[in-house]
């Protein structure tokens, strides 16, 4: 079991006997070119400075003389890397590395969700079509044949397809948002989760009221294999950052708490650009007068190359000691734990 170590430090006797070679390390970090031997004086007082501020924020917190530090910690580090971190040059290493490594991490939890999402829109739709007084609550007769008979397929044609992607797009990729926003309570996601489920449910269980089940899976499988997945990550990655605030394991609450939020946040870009895959699938093919088998072909595939980038990318990410979570240096200095 890991034993936190808080060490007690009078900050300012720190900063009186290490006033000159903080000093020190801010005057080499300032040089544009500094000499061979320079060079390796800004490299030990570097680590030094880096221990420094790691017991300073560790047991003291933020302070001015941790800020300064961090500071001359930083320029220092531009030294060694010769320039500062570009966020367009950091783009592909997000996309290859991070993203898929997060999203890795969540691949069975993903798998947990949509089983239990289906079993739910089972279960409510055998109960609503085998119960004609639930049926009855959903509205009256000729409302619910108008439904089944023009409205349900009517839904993916009234607007034109640019619209209609947008909306349902920025409608979705909200929705997803707010699940990992809001998973650290654990209520949100299963909410968003058992009402999906349930909406399903009524609708399958009205169109075969009426002899239309056929319809209904035929317009939801072109842009609801991809749609559903991703609600499915989103519901993974917020009970994700749940469990995390739950059962921190070895680390600290909110150590294991920034780390899980930071990776899993990642995964909402992730879910932006795939539900924008769906939008479009959902705007521009579902409606087309296409063979079915072309249609749902079109959905399959971009469901195909999601589950690649997660499974494969990812699994090759995480291999390489990717989790998502930023760098070392650009998620700041963790809390001493030794175990």
């Amino acid at each position: 079991m890991a034993v936190r170590i808080f060490v007690p430090v009078d900050l300012d006797a720190l900063r009186a006997a290490r006033r000159e070679e903080w000093d020190r390390l801010a005057r080499l970090a300032a040089r544009r070119r500094p000499d061979g031997a320079e060079a390796d004086e800004l490299i030990e007082r570097y680590q030094s400075g880096a221990s420094d501020l790691s017991l300073i924020r560790s047991t003291a917190g933020d302070s001015v003389a941790g800020d300064r530090l961090a500071i001359s910690l930083a320029r220092a580090r531009l030294r060694f890397t010769g320039t500062s971190t570009n966020v367009l040059a950091r783009i592909p290493s997000f996309f290859v590395l991070q993203l898929p490594a997060a999203l890795y991490r969540i691949r069975i939890l993903t798998l947990v969700v949509a089983a239990a999402t289906a079993v739910v829109a089972v279960i409510t739709g055998w109960w609503i079509s085998a119960e004609p007084r639930a049926i009855a609550q959903l509205g009256s007769e000729a409302d619910l044949q108008e439904y089944a008979e023009k409205d349900f397929v009517s839904y993916y044609s009234d607007h034109s397809g640019g619209i209609f992607s947008g909306t349902v797009w920025t409608n979705n990729a909200f929705l997803a948002a707010q699940c990992v926003a809001f998973g650290i309570t654990g209520i949100y996601p299963v909410y968003l989760l058992l009402g999906n489920a349930a909406s399903l449910g009524e609708a399958g269980a009205v169109l075969a009221h009426f002899g239309h089940l056929d319809t209904f899976f035929l317009y939801i499988a072109p842009h609801g294999q991809l749609e559903l997945y991703s609600i499915f990550l989103a519901a993974a990655a917020g009970l994700r950052v749940f469990w995390a605030w739950v059962a921190p394991g070895p680390r600290a609450r909110v150590t294991a708490l920034s780390t899980e939020g930071r990776a899993m946040f990642a995964v909402v870009i992730g879910l932006i650009v795939f539900l924008f895959m769906s939008g479009l699938v959902e705007g521009w093919v579902t409606r087309q007068d296409w063979p079915w088998s072309v249609k749902i072909g079109v959905g399959t595939l971009a469901l195909a190359v999601v589950l690649v980038y997660q499974w494969v990318i990812g699994g090759r990410a995480a291999r390489a000691g990717h989790t998502g979570d930023l760098e070392e240096f650009e998620a700041g200095a963790r809390r001493l734990v030794a175990g």
